[in-house]
């Protein structure tokens, strides 16, 4: 999935925490949200810095413009965001509810970190089909010969 697929996906599932996402459709997102919130900092800091008082210690308008639209931005992902988190935790046939291992301190961050760097089941789980379109190979009974490769 590329990158503005990520973020039209995200979009146009805004609220949505059924079904699943790819890896490449999450740290897109991600991404994105951070590349939205870099150059909204950076318009912060040179808002502030333009219309900073030195006499008074106060901002002018368009600090506090930036920092409304900053927030309204932060409100505006919130969603999409826990949506994309669940969606990926379902790829790997995992409840959402893993999600709130988050709030474990120290390990919490470090564990979904893994689970969101692994790689999905492959074919269908019971969150639904694969969002990769792969399904997934039976398995020879053991002892059979496992055949070679297709080139």
């Amino acid at each position: 999935m590329s990158f503005p697929d990520a973020i039209k996906s995200a979009f146009s599932q805004y609220a949505t925490f059924s079904g699943r996402a790819r890896r490449s459709e999450f740290w897109f997102w991600y991404l994105f949200v951070v590349l939205v919130f870099l150059v909204e900092g950076v318009l912060l800091g040179i808002a502030g810095n333009a219309t900073l008082d030195p006499a008074t210690r106060t901002y002018g308008a368009a600090f506090y413009v930036v920092s409304g639209l900053m927030s309204l931005t932060g409100l505006a992902f919130v969603l999409p965001t826990l949506a994309v988190m669940v969606r990926r935790l379902h790829d790997q046939d995992k409840s959402g509810f893993f999600w709130f291992m988050t709030f474990i301190p120290l390990a919490g961050p470090i564990i979904m970190l893994v689970f969101y760097v692994t790689a999905g089941t492959v074919g269908p789980n019971r969150f639904g089909a694969d969002p990769r379109g792969l399904q997934a190979t039976p398995a020879a009974p053991y002892g059979a010969p496992v055949p070679p490769p297709a080139v």
